[in-house]
């Protein structure tokens, strides 16, 4: 398991490490944006289909179709416009999906996934609710900074913000919850990265889990 990990990560690393070379070494063109964008947009596809979205499936092949399409009729499609609404998309609809679930009677996303993994308790639920309101910020903020490079900065600047900062920040953004949630909270169970991606691995439906009462050692508060 872990050694699958590892080779997930190297993969991720060699995938950053070649869109920031070809965006900024390679000339335009709608098959280099095809390479790019594929990787991601296969992901999509299978992990929506697995999770139940039909719908986003369906219109990522879509999407992945049109760009071969495209490039196999010579159609001019401007890459470095593809490499920011690519950016820009994935940020938005995880920001998208993360809020959909802290509607009114919904469980949160992350108290979802939390479930899976431990008893959820009144303070968990109350906590993680918080949590995924707060990558919801996060997903808004990076669309918003990837915006504004784009717009006012050099290309090479914007695709090293995209490339590397992005991934930085999402890093920064786990180690940094992953501290704060145990000294705010030294009650909480620890959990690992593997728990949390078993926990994504059975699905991420509106299943919810017994709550239990509130207790002298985790208050709502």
């Amino acid at each position: 398991m872990r050694m699958r990990y590892v080779v997930i990560a190297l993969i991720a690393v060699a995938y950053v490490l070649g869109s920031q070379w070809l965006m900024t070494s390679a000339p335009e063109s709608a098959w280099v944006a095809v390479a790019l964008l594929s990787p991601m947009l296969v992901v999509v596809v299978l992990g929506a289909w697995g999770a139940k979205h039909r719908w986003l499936s369906v219109g990522a092949t879509l999407l992945l179709v049109g760009l071969c399409a495209a490039a196999l009729f010579g159609a001019h499609v401007s890459a470095q416009v593809l490499y920011l609404a690519q950016h820009v998309g994935v940020n938005l609809f995880l920001g998208a999906w993360f809020a959909s679930t802290l509607r009114p009677g919904a469980q949160a996303l992350i108290s979802q996934l939390a479930a899976r993994v431990r008893h959820l308790t009144p303070g968990k639920a109350l906590y993680t609710r918080k949590l995924t309101f707060a990558w919801v910020i996060f997903f808004v903020a990076i669309v918003a900074v990837s915006i504004g490079l784009y717009a006012l900065t050099q290309f090479d600047t914007w695709a090293l913000f995209a490339n590397v900062g992005t991934p930085v920040a999402v890093g920064a953004m786990f180690v940094g919850e992953y501290l704060l949630r145990y000294r705010l909270h030294p009650e909480f169970e620890r959990t690992t990265l593997g728990d949390a991606i078993r926990a994504y691995r059975q699905g991420t439906g509106d299943d919810t889990s017994v709550i239990a009462p509130p207790s002298r050692t985790d208050p709502v508060k």
